[in-house]
């Protein structure tokens, strides 16, 4: 037996999936599904098969002619859940599970009206990333092993399903679905609720509940330039569509990447296009990452690391060279504050990690993302931008729908531009925590103005794009006084923004420097939103000073019923 990956049963010697056929009915009631999966294997095959399983209530297994196939679901483990075995004693091309999903499962978020937009009608969605599929569909839970496949969603009659798929129409309460291309199953995403769509091109449109539809299309209305600058840069864009779903305010992420229907957080519309880089990151997900994806979670820095440097490069196009640097400056900020919230396991903060027995969410973090586009721009400031792109869109013309590992990665580097791995240190940055000496760093006249104003105090005048807020802001040396804090708060009005990523650079920083005057606005942001960019650094602000950590356990006790699973999963450690 061989488990090429550490967080899936899939055993390399056993029948591989290649298709899935998945039926569900979606019973707000009881918050399960009523599910029945057809595995299509590669061929027809005999022995043992090993499926990943969370929270799964089994009710039969058959072969594709509706015999029994015997089965058995083995206790759960931590990380894994539960191996479902079956036993194929006949040659078998078709396994056919019928099953309920847990009202607990991982994967899926039920949400009342009352937490939706609308505050009418449900809402219920998906987020697999990264080793949650198995709680709503049993399967081969691994990002090695690619899969097609159809499904039939059966809602109730008020409300609308989508999924990342191709849309087949809905024949009463039901409606099918389509994925043509080969995806990893964390990519399998759906939703159901109050929607409506709005096209902003021949294919591109945003889906949202009817009182968000305009305000998001006005702030996404730039993306078929996105979609063409990509191209430009990377090569065909492979996947028919880009539509984006605006997820409910408890979604945790900033963005999902899910192929033909990208899920992004309400959080970017802010009125004035300016967080809009996260579309270009899930949309540059659409080559580094759904195209070319890792192995599984020990290589993710190849989906992220590739991304963040994709996303820059389109920003670049669309937007000057100076706004791509000031994007690397804050991330390259981000990272150390990361890599120094993982100072007692620093073997987290290698690119290439070692993940037995490791929760892939409990890792998360900013460092396979922005120490991996550092690497990525010391290969391209090594070999030349020219050579460096006419490598990669070899790299991701030969891994076309494959999975990848960092020896994958080495491999084709080393034969398209010998010596240049060597030159930038690779196994420093792969295999070697933390950031090794002379890492890119970010050129900007602008962010040289900005760090100065820092230095000086008080800015005279408001920094005119919301990311360089952030720089100066993040720029300050901490703790900041007081006095300047409520002098900044007085001028600029800090504490009534809107636009979360300076508000939340600003409440953190009032916090960690005793300015507690903006505790009621900190605990407004944490009730209202459930991404997790926003939630951490001010629930360890809040709980790092004992004047406020009663805020923190008092405002999470009141508000974890609204935040997703895997958020109340970060929170949890956080407080604890």
């Amino acid at each position: 037996m061989a488990r090429r990956d550490p967080h899936s049963y899939n055993d390399d010697t056993q029948a591989e999936t290649v298709a899935l056929d998945w039926r569900a009915r979606v019973d707000f009631a009881t918050r399960t599904l009523v599910a029945e999966a057809r595995l299509h294997l590669r061929a027809a095959s005999t022995g043992n098969l090993d499926l990943d399983t969370r929270g799964l209530a089994i009710e039969g297994v058959f072969d594709g002619e509706g015999r029994q196939l015997a089965y058995t679901l083995h206790p759960e483990e931590p990380i894994l859940g539960s191996r479902l075995e079956v036993a194929l004693v006949a040659p078998t091309e078709v396994v056919k599970i019928r099953y309920r999903t847990s009202p607990e499962a991982s994967a899926l978020q039920w949400l009342e009206p009352a937490q939706t937009a609308g505050g009418t009608l449900p809402f219920l969605f998906s987020q697999c990333q990264a080793i949650h599929a198995r709680s709503v569909v049993p399967l081969q839970d691994t990002p090695r092993l690619r899969i097609r496949f159809t499904a039939e969603l059966e809602v109730p009659a008020d409300l609308v399903a989508v999924m990342a798929a191709a849309d087949r129409g809905r024949a009463g309460n039901v409606a099918r679905f389509e994925m043509p291309e080969a995806i990893p199953p964390y990519l399998i995403a759906f939703a159901v609720g109050d929607l409506a769509t709005r096209d902003l091109s021949r294919r591109a449109r945003v889906v949202a509940e009817p009182s968000l539809l305009v305000a998001a299309a006005e702030e996404f209305a730039g993306v078929e330039a996105m979609i063409a600058a990509a191209e430009a840069l990377f090569g065909p864009y492979d996947w028919e569509r880009f539509d984006m779903l605006v997820m409910p305010s408890s979604f945790p992420y900033g963005g999902m990447e899910n192929p033909r229907l990208t899920f992004l957080t309400p959080t970017l519309i802010a009125g004035d296009r300016s967080n809009v880089n996260v579309v270009g990151h899930e949309l540059a997900h659409a080559w580094t990452g759904n195209l070319v994806t890792n192995a599984n979670a020990e290589h993710f820095w190849l989906n992220e690391g590739f991304t963040v440097y994709a996303e820059r490069r389109i920003i670049e196009a669309l937007e000057g060279r100076e706004l791509a640097e000031l994007h690397a400056a804050l991330g390259r900020r981000e990272l150390d504050a990361a890599i120094a919230r993982f100072g007692s396991r620093p073997e987290l903060t290698k690119l290439r990690t070692q993940l037995a027995g490791v929760d892939p969410d409990e890792a998360f973090s900013l460092v396979p993302y922005e120490k991996g586009y550092l690497f990525l721009r010391a290969l391209e400031e090594a070999a030349g931008r020219g050579k460096f792109d006419a490598w990669l869109r070899a790299w991701l013309g030969a891994h076309r729908f494959g999975a990848v590992t960092t020896d994958d990665f080495l491999a084709s580097f080393e034969a398209a531009l010998p010596g240049t791995l060597a030159r930038v240190g690779a196994e420093r940055w792969i295999d070697a925590p933390g950031i090794p000496d002379g890492a890119p760093r970010a050129v900007s006249a602008r962010l040289d103005a900005i760090e100065a104003a820092a230095r000086r105090g008080p800015p005279a005048t408001e920094p005119p794009t919301p990311v360089e807020w952030q720089l100066y802001l993040e720029a300050l040396p901490r703790p900041v006084s007081v006095d300047t804090l409520r002098a900044l708060d007085e001028k600029f009005a800090l504490t009534r923004r809107t636009n979360h990523e300076i508000l939340v650079t600003w409440l953190e920083l009032a916090l960690v420097s005793g300015y507690h005057a903006v505790v009621p606005r900190v605990e407004e942001v944490l009730g209202s939103v459930g991404r997790m960019k926003y939630l951490r650094p001010l629930y360890v602000a809040l709980a790092s000073d004992p004047r406020t950590r009663p805020v923190a356990e008092r405002t999470f006790a009141a508000a974890k019923a609204r935040y997703h699973p895997i958020a109340r999963q970060v929170i949890e450690g956080v407080l604890r």
